[in-house]
Formats: structure tokens, sequence, C-alpha cells
């Protein structure tokens, strides 16, 4: 039966326009929500406003933490259908999505870890006659009302990272989920209600059109705004802020490799294909250019086609599936031109490059496209892995830097000196030595550079900017 979500924001009633969710793979529809307005956004904006202004309503850590420990147990009992629901409504396949379903699960935890082991810090005093006598620390306090935008590529455990947080940190939280998978975000928001935090405290909308949807987050009243999601839309929205909004941004890279010529292809490939198929490659690290020297790149790219044709594509509902639907019809017609230009301006096409239905498309590796084509200078967020070939690593490092995206990266390699010269001198906020560009737990730091992002994802990092150090100078004669 097709799930239907209201508003869930008190105070707002259901509103007469309903969008409806379909299926990536069959466009089927198997959900709706009820959309809101600017009005119903406003309403959100005060009800999240007054709970941070009236300090007694304000959440204890230890209420905080109970609320969330009960939302790991719901979770955890309704994990099966969590991960069904985020398959269905996104095309990663359910393999993958009992995987993110879990990484929600443990990502709450690590609130719960951060409420236990963050704390202010005490300020040295009595060092100078002005500071003698006197005793000075910090606390912790929540910044004020959050304001999420959330992708559809990872349709739970994204909303954990951003939502989550703000609830452990004792924000109010608005979010707003991407309109192409907003069954697994009005879900979660009823579990977490169902948990015990309090109405208001975290509210759902999505909203009848991008007017409404700025409106909310351009607010004077939102302190904390953090966004998943295209490069054009972040920077847009973070130009609009109102004064004093902080925010964190996480956009999309172009993720490099560097293959040296001492690898075992027995190791390397497996992390290859994960890394640029997972999700169809539509994530945000995913591997899409590996730089492979001479002495191997052709038979590198010829046994990666090779492991590649065996993907299984299909429905990702089914347990057998590796390889789900990009998320809709035009992003497939968009690959898919990207790799024609490609192919058409000289790339060998090993694998793929075709169209399996409108909705999935074949998993492709190029070999050599030229470097001013799309595949080559954008992010293609869908299954394609293209390989380079390079003589001297010099030349591969100065190609990987030559986009304005600054993500994760990695290198392959038994050479110390080639691994750490790799290190030194990627633009990249993270580099990793014999794995692929898409690794990451949730508690470490996960930043887009240059146009690729700002602030420091990960789910510890967020927790900080979702607070406040304020401190505290206490003066008396009996300090010493």
């Amino acid at each position: 039966m097709a799930q239907h979500f209201d508003p869930i924001i008190p105070g707002v009633a259901a509103g007469e326009t309903t969008l409806p969710v379909y299926s990536p793979l069959d466009n089927e529809v198997i959900g709706s929500i009820s959309l809101s307005d600017e009005t119903h956004a406003n309403q959100a904006l005060l009800n999240a406003q007054q709970l941070f202004q009236d300090r007694s309503q304000w959440l204890t850590a230890t209420r905080r933490i109970d609320i969330l420990k009960n939302l790991i147990k719901i979770m955890g009992a309704q994990a099966n259908q969590l991960a069904i629901t985020a398959a269905s409504e996104g095309g990663k396949p359910l393999m993958d999505s009992k995987v993110e379903v879990d990484r929600a699960i443990e990502g709450i935890e690590l609130c719960i870890e951060g409420l236990k082991s963050e704390a202010g810090t005490e300020i040295p005093m009595g060092l100078n006659k002005a500071s003698e006598g006197k005793l000075a620390f910090t606390r912790l306090e929540p910044i004020g009302v959050v304001v999420a935008v959330s992708a559809f590529n990872h349709p739970l455990n994204l909303i954990v990272h951003q939502v989550a947080p703000a609830i452990a940190t004792g924000c109010p939280v608005i979010v707003k989920p991407a309109a192409a998978t907003p069954l697994s975000c009005f879900t979660f928001v009823k579990l977490v209600l169902e948990a015990g935090l309090p109405p208001g405290w975290c509210q759902c909308l999505l909203t009848t059109d991008n007017a409404a949807a700025e409106k909310l987050v351009t607010s004077p009243q939102v302190d904390f705004f953090t966004f998943i999601g295209s490069a054009k839309v972040g920077w847009m929205l973070k130009s609009k802020l109102s004064p004093g909004t902080r925010c964190a941004l996480e956009h999309g890279g172009v993720a490099p490799v560097l293959v040296d010529k001492d690898v075992d292809f027995e190791q390397l490939l497996p992390k290859l294909l994960k890394g640029g198929f997972y999700h169809a490659g539509q994530v945000c690290v995913s591997v899409q250019r590996v730089f492979a020297h001479e002495s191997n790149a052709t038979d590198l790219a010829t046994a990666l086609a090779a492991a590649t044709e065996k993907l299984i594509v299909g429905d990702p509902t089914d347990e057998k599936t590796e390889v789900g639907p990009l998320i809709s019809p035009a992003e497939v017609d968009r690959v898919d031109g990207w790799v024609k230009q490609a192919v058409n301006e000289g790339a060998r096409l090993l694998c793929g490059g075709e169209k399996i239905s409108p909705s999935l498309y074949s998993p492709t590796v190029l070999l050599n496209p030229p470097d001013h084509c799309d595949v080559s200078q954008k992010e293609i967020f869908g299954p394609v892995v293209c390989v380079y070939t390079y003589s001297h690593v010099d030349s591969a490092i100065e190609r990987a830097n030559a986009l304005p995206y600054s993500f994760q990266a990695s290198v392959f390699s038994n050479n110390i000196d080639i691994a750490m010269k790799a290190y030194n001198r990627l633009n990249a906020s993270a580099v990793m030595v014999n794995e692929h560009t898409a690794f990451r737990v949730d508690w470490m730091p996960f930043a887009g550079l240059k146009e690729s992002g700002f602030g420091i994802g990960g789910i510890p990092h967020t927790m900080k900017d979702m607070q406040v150090e304020k401190m505290l100078v206490i003066s008396s004669k009996e300090i010493q």
C-alpha cells in the first residue's frame, strides 16, 4: 500500500497540493506527500523559535539520551521495512540499503557517545595580575533553530546525519527532504516523535516550490543551516542566508584515484568496482577518474570492464541486485549523452555505454576519455568509471588537481613514497591509501573543499557545529 504523509508541523493542517512519490525503477506511485506553502514554513519556524527562546522547555541531556535510545530500539525493530522503503524510493539496492539503515542506527549511537565525551574547556587564569583570583570555563549550549535540506541518494542516513545531532544537542530542527525521496525522512521523523521527542522539536515538510523553500532557509529565525545537494543550489542559498546564520554545505566531487604500477589487481579491482558502482555511482565521492600507470592502464581497464559486466543490474528491492536505477529517466539520458560524447571524441568503450531501460543504465568503463569531455570535467553521478593513462605520477596528480572540486581521493601503491607524495600533493580533504574514494565511517570528518562544500560533516563534527561554547568567569579571593 502506498504511504501518505502530511506535514509534521504542530498547528498546521494538510495542504491541498499533493506530491506523488515514484519508484525510480518503473515510475509506479509508491507514496505521496501533502506539500507545504510559505505559511506552513513560517509556522514551523515560529514553533521552533518559541521552543528555543523558552529555556524552561529545553530538554535535559538525560532526556535527550533516553529519546535517542528509544529511537535506536524502534528503528532496530523496523530495520527491514526502513531498508525496503529506502530502496523503493531511492533505487539503492536492498543489500546496500540494509547497510544504510545499520549506519543510521549507528549514527544515533554516535550522538549519544558525543554527549558523553564532548564538553567545554577550562580557560587558564591566574597567569597575570588581571586574571588572579579568577576561574573560567566554557559549557556547550545548543546554537538554536536548525534547518536541514537533504539529498536523495541516502534518503535515511543523510537525514540522520543532519537531524540526530540537532536532537542530541538540543536544537529544534526543521527538515526538508529531497522531493524524489521523502518517504524515509517522514518515516524517520514519525519514529523520532514515537521515541518521545515532544512535538515541535523535529518538524518535517516538503515545500510547494523553491521560493517557499528559500524563504524557510533564509529566514532570520534560522541559526544553523545544513545542506546536502548540488553545488549550484548550495552556494546560492549560502549567499542569501541571514546575517549570523552559520552553515555547512556538502556537495559533490569528481573523485580521483591514482594507481601505481606495482598494484595487485586482485586487491584493487573489488574496491574500484564497489567505489565506482555503489548506488549506480550516485555518491558524492564515487570513484570516477582512475589514473593508472602506462605499464598497466589498459590491462587494468580491461579487467575492470570484465568484472563490471558481471554486476547484476535491476530491481533495487531484489536481494541479488548490485546496481539499481538512476533516480530519474532524465538522469539516464544525461549520463548516456556524456558517455556518447566521450566515445565520439576518442574514448574507448570497454563495457556498458547503453540504456537497459528508461531507468537503468549499464555500468560503463571508458579508457582515456579526452580531458575536455564532460565525463572528465564534471561529476557524472552515474555508473561510469573512466581510466586514464599516465607516464609519471606528477602528471597524474596535476590532472587530478585540475578541476575546481576537492573532496576525497585515493592512491593504490605498495611504495610508501608514492603514497605519501599523493597524500601531500592531491587537492583533497582526505586521501585513502589502498582504499577507494567512497570509504567512510560516520565519526570521521567528511568535508568538501573548493566548490565541493563548506564546513565539516560527520556526526561528531556536526554536533560541534550545532553548539556554542558559553564562557563563565568567576572572581573570588578563594580561587588560587
